[in-house]
């Protein structure tokens, strides 16, 4: 049976229905877990706070933590720590071009990406579907990129723990728009917990012997390996054949930060889409074969 919750009764439903207890439960300002059997696979972190330095920088952009098997801790990176920007599954460009100046939104020094409103919100039993509108800002009341963000949880999958479509729509409402960096400063990444800095447990496997992650272009996809208290992890980061051409891996710190960097430009009202798995597997990692066909699995669905 299908339940579709629409934002004009999401908060009755959310209180209310079967939806709060197995597929999502908001703290309304603050973040929206994503639940499977009563327990927290996922949080998307929405909170926006300009009150004073320290609740700015914890909260200038949304990102989506992992949680543990019990539902309880993130096995995802939060603020602070090593590279207090590296924040779950985050999304990014260091060199943001907008009328004449660059803006950094990786590091968002002075920038925010602000979460807007819930767009769409649909549990199946098979999906969770979170869709959101989030503005990327130049200052306070102008908006570089317009970004309709959606996270598409499947729940088909027995062995992985989290089995998750990140689809991004970057629409330049204002003006043009350049998308630039480099491969450790822009792009879809995911930061495991900052325990992983202490340990330097990171490990990763490529789609084939020999790649080269400095040199290379367009891979299907790469894996990475961590531990965290006393647990391992391993993460599948799957880049669609439909993304944009040049796109390199960032796949070889020892803390465990990885992701796909491209670079784009937006004329005036011109989008830009963005797709990628990320599947999250309790474990060391498998055969590549096995890597393989899970990237099959998603450039087929």
């Amino acid at each position: 049976m299908k339940t579709i919750i629409t934002t004009s009764f999401l908060c009755a439903l959310l209180q209310s229905s079967s939806i709060a207890e197995e597929g999502l439960k908001d703290v309304p300002g603050d973040h929206l877990d994503v639940l499977r059997a009563g327990k927290a696979i996922a949080r998307y972190m929405y909170a926006y706070d300009k009150s004073t330095k320290d609740t700015r920088h914890n909260t200038y952009k949304p990102f989506l933590h992992v949680m543990d098997e019990e539902g309880k801790e993130p096995i995802t990176k939060g603020p602070g720590g090593q590279y207090t920007h590296h924040r779950g599954i985050f999304l990014g460009w260091s060199k943001v071009g907008f009328q004449g100046k660059n803006y950094d939104m990786w590091h968002m020094n002075l920038s925010e990406i602000v979460h807007k409103e819930f767009l769409e919100q649909a549990v199946t039993e098979d999906t969770t579907v979170v869709k959101v509108r989030l503005h990327w800002l130049a200052s306070a009341d102008t908006v570089m990129i317009d970004e309709v963000r959606t996270f598409t949880f499947h729940h088909t999958d027995k062995d992985a723990h989290l089995l998750l479509d990140f689809h991004s729509v970057l629409t330049a409402p204002t003006d043009d728009v350049s998308l630039n960096g480099d491969p450790e400063h822009a792009g879809m990444h995911y930061r495991p917990h900052n325990d992983v800095a202490g340990n330097k447990s990171a490990k990763y496997v490529f789609h084939k012997e020999g790649a080269n992650a400095q040199k290379d272009r367009d891979w299907p996809w790469a894996a990475m390996t961590y531990n965290l208290k006393d647990k391992f992890y391993t993460v599948q980061h799957m880049n669609h054949p439909d993304n944009p051409k040049g796109t390199r891996y960032s796949a070889y710190r020892d803390y465990g930060r990885f992701g796909a960097f491209s670079v784009s430009t937006l004329k005036k009202g011109e989008s830009l889409t963005l797709q990628y798995r990320v599947r999250v597997q309790p474990g060391e990692a498998p055969e590549r074969d096995v890597f393989a066909a899970q990237y099959q699995s998603y450039i087929k669905h």
